[in-house]
Formats: structure tokens, sequence, C-alpha cells
């Protein structure tokens, strides 16, 4: 009896890739929800990041402090400008959100990416710190123009009438900017804005990952959810709060400062922070503290929230599939 050969089906492995790959969201689309979600967590956020602004500048040189807290800044502001002056720079903030977000989230993905197709694992967390690192920095980069007109626009109100920039607009401030003071002048402050994006970035993904895993398998034996990222992530702004705040006054009072008779006035970041310390006390290189923290903790959920619903429905209604994550 002639044998009866059995030709067998192609194994799965060599279908489901090629299955897989026409399933997966291109690169560009996650940088685009990436940016998408980081906008649109800084149109719920925006006004305490004006505050955060003011409070920091105020006291600049003189010692003598404008605002007694935080809701006395914003009762100035509405009192002043109205209740829109709270979203002054709105444009500028969105910008931001527009280069450093995106750049921020596209290199962590890159390298994470890249670290899987040579390790074959997934990154560790000291990989993760560095990733992270290195991602803030570009990101910070890529965002410093956005930064200086965000900073400068949102300090305006407080300004006398004589001495206000007036900017119309981010566009307006961009080609002002670079019209009276240089191209250069569009990175001031990169320096302490990359550093405090490195100090950020390398403390949030650490201690939000630590966090996460704790509530989830230590006592409170939390569920995968927005009540366990809203726990983590604020408990994880907290400790990135105290940590990059220093840089971030620095950051903000050189990209506000002005130069007269040619003559900057800070040397750098070092003098920033020695001069503060020296003229308004330690504790002032924490001011502004409270809506600091108050946005970069709902920031951070309302970002990933928003980035995880934008994956899911271009997985669903695009690619027709029902689950699909950020791929951070």
């Amino acid at each position: 009896m002639a044998s009866t050969k059995i030709v067998e089906n192609p194994s799965p492995s060599s279908q489901d890739p090629a299955k897989k790959k026409a399933a997966v969201a291109p690169k560009g689309i996650k940088f685009l929800f990436g940016g998408l979600s980081g906008m649109g967590a800084t149109m719920v956020v925006q006004p305490l990041d004006l505050v955060k602004t003011r409070m920091q500048i105020s006291g600049a040189g003189s010692g003598k402090k404008e605002f007694r807290n935080s809701f006395h800044c914003i009762q100035t502001v509405i009192s002043r400008e109205g209740p829109l002056g709270l979203y002054q720079g709105i444009g500028a903030a969105l910008l931001r959100q527009a280069t450093y977000t995106t750049g921020r989230l596209g290199m962590y993905t890159y390298l994470n990416d890249t670290y899987r197709a040579q390790f074959q694992r997934d990154p560790n967390l000291v990989a993760s710190m560095a990733m992270g690192t290195i991602a803030g920095a570009c990101g910070a980069f890529i965002g410093t123009p956005a930064e200086v007109a965000l900073v400068r626009m949102t300090s305006d109100g407080r300004l006398p009438p004589a001495e206000r920039r007036n900017y119309t607009n981010v566009a307006n401030a961009l080609t002002r900017i670079s019209r009276e003071e240089g191209i250069a002048a569009l990175w001031r402050g990169s320096l302490p804005t990359v550093g405090r994006a490195m100090v950020v970035n390398m403390t949030q993904l650490a201690s939000y990952s630590q966090f996460k895993t704790y509530f989830r398998t230590g006592p409170l034996k939390m569920e995968e959810g927005i009540k366990l990222h809203f726990c983590a992530s604020m408990l994880s702004g907290l400790l990135t709060t105290i940590t990059s705040m220093p840089l971030d006054i620095a950051k903000t009072r050189i990209q506000n400062m002005k130069t007269i008779d040619g003559k900057p006035e800070y040397r750098g970041t070092v003098d920033v922070l020695l001069r503060v310390a020296r003229q308004e006390g330690v504790f002032a290189l924490w001011k502004g503290f409270t809506p600091y923290y108050c946005r970069l903790g709902p920031h951070t959920v309302l970002t990933f929230i928003l980035l995880e619903q934008l994956n899911q429905g271009y997985n669903k209604y695009v690619l027709g599939v029902e689950t699909g994550a950020s791929g951070l």
C-alpha cells in the first residue's frame, strides 16, 4: 500500500508575524498620539502652569514676594486680567507639548524597541531610567523654543504696561525673539531645561514603576486601571517635583530674563540658584511647589489616559483589533 504523504499546513508562526505586523500601528501614529495626549492634558492644567511660572518669577532680584500663596496668585490674575488670563500663553503651551512630548515619547519608544531587538528581553529598571533620561534630554532640546515663548507669555501680564513684551501669539513670540535677540535666544535656558527634563524623566519612570508595582502586589492589591495609575502617578509626581523644581526655577528665570546694556541678568544655572538662595532664601528654590505638583500629577494621569484611549480607538476602528497598549 502506498504511503500517504501528509502535507502540513504552514505553521502558525510563519503566518502570525505578517498578520501581527499588519495589525501594528505605524511609529508615526504613536508619535502623533503622544503629542495629542500631551496637548489634551495641557488644556486642563494650563492655569496651574501659569500660576507656577508667576510665582517662580515673583520676587526676582528684590526678594519681595508678589503673591502670598497659589490661591492669592489665582485671585490676582483673575482680578487684573480676567478668567481667560489663566490661559495666557496657551498657544505656546500646546506647541511645547507638540514638540517636547512628541519627541520625548517618540525617542523613548524608539529606544525601547531597539533595546528589545538587541537583547531579546524587556528593559530592566536601570535601562528604563537611562532611556528615560536620554528621551527627556532630546525632547527638551526640541521643545525649548516653545518653552521660552511660554514662559514669557505667561509672565507678561504681571509686568507694568510699559515693560510688557505684548506678544500676540506664539508665532509672533518666536518671530520677534529671533528678530530682536537672535536665533540663539530661542534656546536660552536650554541647559537647565534639558537638565530638568533628564531629572524629571529619570525620576518619573523609576518611581512610577515602583509605586505601581507596590500598589498592585503589596497590601492594597489594587487592580490595573485608572485608580492605580492615578495613585502611582501622584506619588511619582511628588518625588519628581521635589527633585526637579530648583532646575525649573533656574530655567524659568533664565528664559524670562532681559538683557540690560548688553549684560544678561544671570550668567547661568548655578548663578540663578545661588542668587535665589542668597536673596530669597533656600526654600525659594521650591517656590510654586503646590501648583507645580498639582499640575505634574494630573498631567501625567491625563496624558496616559488619553494616550491609551487614542491607541485603543485606532486599533479598534482602523486596525480592527480590540486591544492595544500605548507601547510605552
